[in-house]
């Protein structure tokens, strides 16, 4: 008789790990419930060739934002068009490509077949779903409109995917000229330079300063590269010790909104992302005071975090919101005059989707002037590299050319 391996809350809530034999997954729960058992998982253990094999680096990776929005999706269409939710759950596992999102499924549909809400269900995997997601469905559970805030959840991932995808499009271009940039650059050193170096050592040519610059560079470099590499693995980790720490945080995120060329583009999406998501969990029912803190756990910023906790403060001791905005570093006068209107008119989700929506195209016009002059920056920076180096070997050459001439 197979052995199956169970988990279940009993009523006290403490959760049991045990194994039972049975002929069938059936039978396991029946056995279950009539002990007052709410069922958590069953399964029956894989032992020999069936087994699960995991290689570290190859399993399947959990899943991302895009696969979420997907689910959120599609789970509205189902729900909207009738189906249950347990049927509606289990069609969307058999037809995901990824195995680790699967297994998740099957969980969530074990416990809400077992009786537990979508919501409780989910914040099991806080790291898939988010807080912002959870939450959303646990106010469409109350209010009895699941499908329609799980199409709003959909439709606020994918801006946010599209976001990121606007931020990051304006990133690698440079990164990647950057990257380009620095491989020519050691290759002209270590493998050309040296090679000039010698045959001017050869011709007892007198040497410009560019040229001394340039030999010594090279000599550093070829003597130096795993020096260099230490050097670039302590920096990181300085870093991200450094990022860890609170005052280190919030340090370096405010140098991020300084920055000259991408400062900017962080701040208006920054706005855009508070704005959508703050919106979209008023307008799902969800209190001013939650709201907030679930917004400032997706902020990805200490000063964005710090401006919403000092707005969350201000509206636990009574006042608007709005007022708490108005000595803030992030967000500009028309953000917080249209937060004002909207706390006034009781319309502030209505006027936070406008706010999203404005900072949306701003973004999109930051990615194009940045990507505008970036490119022309890049080339010259390139450049002017390549033709340093090449004027530095060279002039020498000249020099040699000339005194032969007379």
């Amino acid at each position: 008789m197979p052995v199956y391996e169970y988990r279940a809350r009993d009523r006290g809530g403490k959760v049991l790990k045990a194994q039972m034999e049975a002929e069938s997954e059936a039978q396991v729960r029946d056995a279950l419930r009539s002990k007052s058992l709410m069922i958590l998982e069953i399964k029956a253990p894989k032992t020999g060739l069936n087994a699960d094999i995991k290689i570290p680096g190859l399993t399947d990776k959990p899943p991302g934002l895009k696969e979420v929005a997907v689910f959120s999706k599609q789970l509205a269409t189902l729900i909207n068009a009738g189906v249950p939710l347990v049927q509606s759950l289990a069609i969307l596992q058999r037809q995901l490509e990824s195995k680790s999102f699967q297994t998740i499924l099957k969980k969530v549909r074990s416990e809400v077949e077992s009786g537990s809400p979508l919501s409780d269900a989910l914040q099991q995997y806080p790291k898939v779903f988010g807080r912002l997601f959870i939450n959303l469905v646990r106010a469409g559970e109350t209010s009895g409109t699941l499908d329609s805030v799980l199409e709003r959840i959909a439709e606020f991932q994918e801006k946010q995917l599209a976001l990121q995808g606007k931020i990051k499009s304006a990133l690698t271009y440079p990164v990647i000229v950057l990257i380009f940039a620095i491989g020519i650059t050691y290759f002209l050193l270590t493998t050309i330079v040296p090679q000039f170096a010698g045959i001017l050592t050869e011709l007892n040519a007198p040497l410009p300063f560019i040229t001394r610059m340039l030999i010594a560079v090279s000599d550093f470099l070829k003597g130096s590269v795993l020096y260099m590499v230490l050097g670039v693995v302590a920096l990181t980790f300085a870093y991200r010790w450094y990022y860890s720490k609170p005052q280190g945080r919030h340090v370096i995120d405010d140098l991020k909104l300084r920055a000259p060329v991408f400062g900017n583009l962080i701040r208006k999406s920054a706005i855009s992302s508070f704005a959508r998501t703050f919106g979209l969990l008023v307008s799902s029912g969800v209190n001013i005071i939650e709201s907030l803190e679930i917004t400032k756990g997706t902020a990805n910023n200490a000063i964005v975090e710090e401006s919403i906790e000092n707005a969350k403060n201000v509206v636990l001791v009574g006042d608007q919101m709005s007022s708490s905005m108005v000595t803030s570093k992030i967000f500009p006068p028309m953000v917080v005059s249209m937060v004002a209107i909207g706390e006034e008119t009781g319309s502030l989700d209505t006027m936070l989707g406008k706010v999203a929506d404005f900072y949306d195209r701003e973004v999109d016009e930051a990615v194009e002037s940045l990507t505008a002059a970036i490119e022309p920056i890049m080339i010259v920076f390139l450049g002017g590299i390549v033709g340093l180096i090449v004027a530095g070997m060279f002039l020498p050459m000249f020099s040699i050319i000339g005194q032969l001439s007379q």
